[in-house]
């Protein structure tokens, strides 16, 4: 679920599983399709996935923190699992990106973006809250791990990339002749914090369970 571009499917694949990646993105679906037209690849929401009772597991990589219906997800994906079939994923913690996202803010605030911490798209749970939101749809959690994973960015424009790549919700939040300074602006709040000898850090946590439908 959150196949992307394909490549973690390719992998279970390789390691003997009968399986189909799915995606809210057609252009990432098409590129999948692409890279690996042996596999079965299909545009759905985690959602309103169409399965009932059909897989043994469902495997899951960064994807389900940008799912804002989580009741939804967790609804869908029990369904589609036969009994005693998996669900194992990891997706950003409680406080990722935290740094960083306070910088953001800090910036879209100076130019006169009111609470824009409403603005961020993702959903960051701690084991205590995530836990009895999959045990209350049917999945008896078995595993659980948050951990830290700061992550180096590549090279000098390693943070510039990551907001042009991942902040569209900040960049949209101003008139397109300040997106420009908004980057600058939140660049220069989180040197301090994130750049350290020449390389930029981006200070995730991560979040990583199974759990089984009882």
């Amino acid at each position: 679920m959150g196949c992307g571009t394909g490549q973690l499917t390719a992998g279970a694949a390789r390691c003997g599983a009968e399986i189909a990646g799915v995606d809210s993105s057609p252009e990432m679906i098409a590129e999948a399709r692409r890279n690996f037209p042996e596999l079965s690849f299909e545009v759905e929401r985690a959602e309103a996935l169409p399965y009932v009772a059909e897989f043994d597991a469902v495997l899951s990589n960064a994807a389900l923190h940008w799912v804002r219906d989580q009741h939804g997800a967790l609804t869908s994906i029990a369904r589609a699992l036969k009994p005693g079939g998996r669900f194992v994923f990891e997706m950003g913690g409680h406080e990722n990106l935290r740094q960083a996202l306070q910088a953001g803010c800090s910036a879209m605030r100076s130019l006169g973006v009111s609470e824009p911490e409403s603005l961020i798209p993702w959903f960051f749970p701690s084991i205590g809250e995530y836990a009895p939101m999959l045990e209350s749809h049917g999945l008896r959690v078995q595993y659980a791990l948050f951990f830290e994973r700061q992550t180096k960015l590549e090279g000098v424009r390693g943070f510039a990339d990551w907001i042009e790549m991942f902040a569209k919700f900040a960049m949209f939040s101003v008139a397109p002749d300040q997106r420009g300074e908004l980057a600058r602006r939140w660049e220069e709040l989180a040197r301090p914090v994130l750049f350290h000898d020449s390389v930029w850090t981006i200070d995730h946590t991560r979040l990583r369970m199974l759990a089984t439908k009882r």
